[in-house]
């Protein structure tokens, strides 16, 4: 038998041999003594959330906030934080669905089993959390019952926290700690963008949408999304123009943080903004922004961000050098960088649906 054959297997024994010596020698785990008696650190009134049963949509949101603050008086890592994470990673999946499938649940966080179990862990769908914590394994147990569960809600979301509890529990050390987990720097700034809004509204449904230009205005568009562009270089166009009159107002599509503002060659005078759904809403060739608006600060659905005009394709001040209108754009980060897609179909929606909105106040002021 070559050497490499036998060391491997004497390695693996002796692992095993280990494991077998701490599962009967070592004392129970004392993390969820009293999970059952746990309450929302919120409102005592808030139900505590199902785990691996996907409830309604309607108690959705419900759910997720009661199984966030569980956790928080477990860890003491405020719930806006672990909603962040779970929201990135839920973000993450739409991007990747094939490499991060997972069963239906109400968190989204995805581990993979050697992560879950450790990379050194012969069995890495291993559930023992004894076993898993000798092989330095992410997974603990988090709802009580002596199995950790990669596809149990409360033990995946206990077992990220866990982790990013070890690094403090300041902003920054939040900031670090997630930089540990994802050695990612978008990740970090996506996760504390949605913190920050989770933080700000004191919910989660922040879901809501409004068309970037008021239905009162005169505007035109249509799907241009792909067509070729030559300023500055063969591109393709990637966004919708919607064409309107000089000072017609820009409004935020959607909640969002403020990620981006200023002069830009292509897009002169535009705007950047990150919603929940880890999407970045571009607006360009503005004539002028909001001067109460900075980077970093939240906008709502419908706020005024700026102004149609035709700034751009030139250095700063270049204006005129085609018709006045909004170039919205929409990008879908996908961890590593942004891509973007035809913002069209969205914007139809959102016409719609706030069309049908508006109409409807009209007809119940009227009865």
């Amino acid at each position: 038998m070559p050497y490499l054959t036998r060391t491997a297997r004497t390695v693996r024994l002796l692992s095993l041999l280990l494991c077998a010596i701490t599962l009967t020698t070592s004392r129970p785990l004392p993390a969820y003594a009293y999970d059952e008696q746990l309450q929302p650190s919120s409102s005592g009134s808030t139900p505590k959330a199902t785990v691996n049963t996907p409830p309604s949509q309607s108690s959705l949101y419900t759910s997720r906030l009661a199984l966030y603050q569980s956790i928080e008086a477990l860890t003491g890592i405020p719930w806006y934080r672990l909603a962040a994470v779970d929201q990135y990673e839920r973000t993450l999946t739409v991007a990747h669905p094939k490499d991060r499938k997972h069963m239906e649940r109400i968190t989204g966080i995805f581990i993979t089993g050697p992560i879950w179990a450790g990379l050194m862990n012969p069995d890495s769908d291993d559930q023992n959390p004894r076993s898993i914590e000798i092989f330095s394994g992410l997974g603990q147990d988090g709802s009580g019952d002596g199995i950790a569960d990669r596809d149990n809600d409360k033990d995946l979301l206990y077992s990220i926290a866990s982790y990013l509890g070890k690094y403090g529990n300041n902003e920054d050390e939040f900031g670090i700690a997630v930089w540990e987990y994802y050695h990612n720097s978008r990740a970090v700034q996506r996760v504390q963008q949605f913190a920050k809004l989770y933080r700000t509204y004191g919910r989660l449904n922040l879901n809501s949408q409004a068309f970037p230009l008021p239905l009162s205005s005169l505007y035109s568009y249509r799907s241009t999304w792909g067509s070729r562009r030559s300023w500055g270089g063969y591109r393709i166009h990637e966004g919708t123009d919607l064409f309107a009159g000089y000072g017609v107002p820009v409004r935020s599509t959607c909640y969002g943080v403020v990620e981006m503002k200023g002069w830009n060659p292509f897009g002169g005078w535009r705007i950047g903004i990150r919603d929940l759904n880890n999407r970045y809403h571009y607006y360009a060739h503005l004539s002028g922004f909001d001067k109460t608006i900075h980077k970093g600060d939240i906008v709502e659905p419908g706020q005024t961000v700026g102004w149609v005009g035709s700034s751009g394709y030139g250095k700063p001040g270049t204006q005129g050098k085609f018709p006045p209108h909004l170039h919205y754009g929409i990008y879908r980060d996908n961890g590593w960088n942004d891509w973007s897609y035809d913002p069209y179909p969205l914007l139809r929606q959102w016409e719609q649906t706030e069309r049908k909105a508006q109409t409807g106040k009209v007809k119940g002021a009227s009865s």
